[in-house]
């Protein structure tokens, strides 16, 4: 049963892991890309930077999930709980913007 759970806790580490570095490349990748299109001054720039830290935002959180799977004590479930509420109503606000934006473009 320990090997399961060693297994289990390496498996989503790693997960874990890989999804934070996916959110962090979307984000860095959406930054990059709205900063040349507000160069270029492109009239959709709020609104590809705005639905890719949505979706940078949304790989985190996942992260964030899978490290419940990992947590031993009630603090450290306290504080995931935290970032996972932080995350959600960043991503909330973000898909809303989006929405008031596309209203506003139409």
């Amino acid at each position: 049963m320990e090997y399961l759970e060693a297994l289990l806790a390496m498996v989503a580490n790693g997960a874990i892991i890989i999804f934070e570095f996916m959110g962090v490349g979307i984000i860095i990748y959406s930054g990059f890309t709205g900063f040349i299109k507000f160069l270029h001054k492109a009239p959709e720039t709020k609104i590809y930077l705005a639905k890719g830290l949505a979706m940078g935002l949304e790989f985190k959180m996942g992260s964030e999930i899978l490290r419940t799977v990992v947590v031993r004590e009630w603090k450290e479930i306290g504080i995931v709980a935290g970032i996972i509420a932080l995350r959600a109503a960043l991503t909330f606000l973000i898909h809303w913007e989006i929405k008031e934006e596309e209203r506003s473009r139409e």
